[in-house]
């Protein structure tokens, strides 16, 4: 039964604190209403006693501590789901914004979802393709994973995100069309002209009829950027286990969510851990993060691609640094890469995907697939020492096979790395342009290939 309370005891930045709370819980929904007649949603995240603290999304101005009315509503949040969800674009609560009116739900879920029984995970091994050659053949992205971008502020994560989100699908399915593929797209903390320039994106690419898109922009309440990610993952867990779907979850900027989280936690007068930060960061990402994967004897999968921006483009940053530990593995975006031009500027050394030896080879992408892999780091990370010693004793100075690894180096960035926002690669392209690249080097270079596949396609130009 919905309870009522008139005034109360305290405000504090987004948080409104109540007294005389009975029968109350954790996580339980709450109306506010103003002396005007305005209602404000909220959530209680705090009890202590008869006391209760309020998370007001839309915030705490206007508000009365004699007149204000609270009504606890005896439900958590709930996101109302449909397929029509799809090429619909709602706020960061889950409400339409795109002026098409409300949607028919066919159910409605608690957006904090239901845990998933650990032996009930299927371990993912299907490739997704994303057409971006650094990643599908250096880090590739499986199907049910979590793999994170981190980036920098000015870097071009958001052109990679809708990249991404454009030209990812599954290769291996009978699904010719793409019916049961779909993206859910979380924004959280962007500016107008992000907001415009990812909706414009969609609307000109054609893919917009397959994306849930989630909007939180940078003048929205703070609060409301917590429960964004978890409407966009009980979306995709709606469309991958009710319809099975494959659902590839973009999430940015995880940043914005973990200084909200921060803020909201600073009003509570919670002790803060490194950099401020609440101590239960760690668990609130895992929350979050591991809301991804396949469950056994379920056709459809939830996989996530978080973006964040390291602050000073430190990777030991709590944030990169925890998101890390739980994910498996990151794709790291280089400064100087940037710098030099290079689109999209991965950084391949730093960058890893520890799935990626079960989603590839022979019967997901091709049999040549884990040796080049192996032998193009290899070939980078010796031209990184090439680079090395230049600076020291000029290139000029340098012998023949290192000059030679400095021109495959150079070549790498330019024709491999770097390709255009528009230019999809299949598979097949990229391994071809990666073995192009090693004729660059002497067949006794190559040490990381095995003798049947080096013969099979390493045909060097005479």
């Amino acid at each position: 039964m919905a309870i009522e309370y008139m005034g109360l005891s305290n405000i504090q930045g987004p948080l409104a604190v109540i007294e005389g709370v009975d029968d109350t819980f954790y996580e339980e929904m709450v109306t506010v209403t103003l002396d005007s007649g305005e209602k404000r949603i909220g959530r209680v995240i705090e009890i202590s006693g008869d006391k209760a603290v309020i998370q007001v999304f839309e915030g705490t101005s206007d508000l009365s501590l004699t007149n204000t009315k609270t009504k606890f509503m005896g439900e958590p949040m709930r996101l109302p789901l449909s397929k029509e969800m799809l090429g619909r674009t709602l706020d960061g609560a889950g409400r339409p914004i795109d002026g098409l009116g409300e949607y028919f739900a066919d159910e409605v879920r608690d957006v904090n979802g239901q845990p998933i029984n650990p032996v009930s995970r299927d371990y993912p091994n299907n490739f997704i393709q994303t057409g971006i050659s650094s990643i599908d053949c250096l880090a590739t992205l499986i199907r049910g994973q979590k793999l994170p971008i981190f980036s920098g502020d000015g870097m071009p994560h958001d052109d990679l995100a809708m990249q991404i989100a454009r030209q990812a699908k599954v290769v291996d399915s009978d699904d010719e069309k793409g019916d049961k593929f779909a993206i859910v797209f979380a924004a959280m903390g962007v500016k107008h002209d992000v907001a415009n320039y990812f909706k414009k994106s969609f609307e000109e690419s054609g893919v917009l009829g397959k994306v849930v898109m989630f909007l939180n922009l940078s003048n929205d309440p703070v609060v409301e950027r917590i429960i964004t990610p978890r409407c966009a993952l009980t979306a995709a867990e709606y469309l991958a286990f009710k319809h099975n779907m494959h659902v590839l979850v973009i999430l940015t900027d995880m940043t914005s969510y973990a200084e909200a989280l921060r803020e909201v936690s600073s009003s509570k007068g919670e002790i803060p851990s490194r950099k401020g930060f609440p101590g239960y960061l760690y668990s609130d990402l895992a929350s979050l993060y591991e809301r991804a994967g396949i469950i056994k004897d379920a056709e459809g999968s939830v996989t996530q691609v978080p973006i964040l921006t390291m602050p000073n483009d430190d990777i030991t940053h709590p944030i990169p640094d925890l998101t890390g530990y739980i994910t498996e593995g990151q794709i790291v975006l280089g400064r100087d890469l940037s710098l030099k031009g290079v689109y999209p500027p991965v950084s391949i050394l730093p960058s890893l995907s520890r799935l990626m030896k079960d989603g590839i080879g022979e019967g997901f992408t091709r049999e040549d697939h884990p040796d080049l892999s192996n032998q193009l780091f290899a070939a980078y990370s010796k031209v990184e020492d090439a680079k090395s010693l230049a600076s020291v004793i000029g290139e000029d100075e340098l012998s023949d096979m290192d000059k030679k690894y400095i021109a495959f180096g150079r070549a790498f960035d330019e024709k491999f790395l770097s390709q255009g926002k528009d230019d999809n690669r299949s598979i097949a392209q990229t391994l071809d342009l990666g073995w192009e690249l090693l004729k660059m080097l002497p067949k006794s270079e190559l040490d990381r290939v095995s003798d049947k596949i080096l013969d099979k396609y390493y045909k060097r130009e005479k």
